[in-house]
């Protein structure tokens, strides 16, 4: 699913991916209110992320932990910023599947997503374009 992991299949992977979990997580969380729907959500990106299945939990438990201990996202933020357009693009995909897993979006995890659209250096109408494909699809 994401190019910029084809080409590290020889380094760890896993604290990359661990990384993207916990932004993931962070936003899961932003609404005070993470939801099994939410962690599921994760597990799957995880899961594409990620070819050993074997790891998905040891990843999810680590990034909540990383995600708890953390007051930034900017850390975070780097692992997905060191990947191709398409693969951001997916991971916003993600994004906005946690953030409309209840079907709505509070003011915060809007603010977070304007944060994270200038974070990963992706066109903003190009985000609220992923943003209106999700909303369409609750329909």
């Amino acid at each position: 699913m994401f190019n910029f992991f084809d080409k590290v299949k020889n380094k760890n992977i896993e604290d990359p991916i661990t990384k993207i979990a916990a932004l993931l997580i962070h936003v899961a969380k932003i609404d005070e209110n993470y939801t099994e729907k939410e962690r599921g959500i994760i597990k799957k990106a995880i899961n594409d992320l990620c070819s050993n299945n074997e790891v998905i939990d040891d990843i999810l438990i680590k990034a909540e932990e990383i995600e708890k201990n953390s007051n930034q996202i900017l850390d975070f933020t780097k692992e997905v910023k060191n990947m191709d357009e398409d693969s951001k693009i997916k991971i916003v995909e993600v994004l906005w599947n946690i953030i409309y897993s209840d079907n709505s979006a509070d003011m915060y995890e809007n603010s977070l997503m304007r944060r994270l659209t200038g974070l990963l250096y992706l066109d903003t109408k190009i985000v609220g374009n992923i943003k209106n494909k999700i909303i369409n699809n609750l329909k």
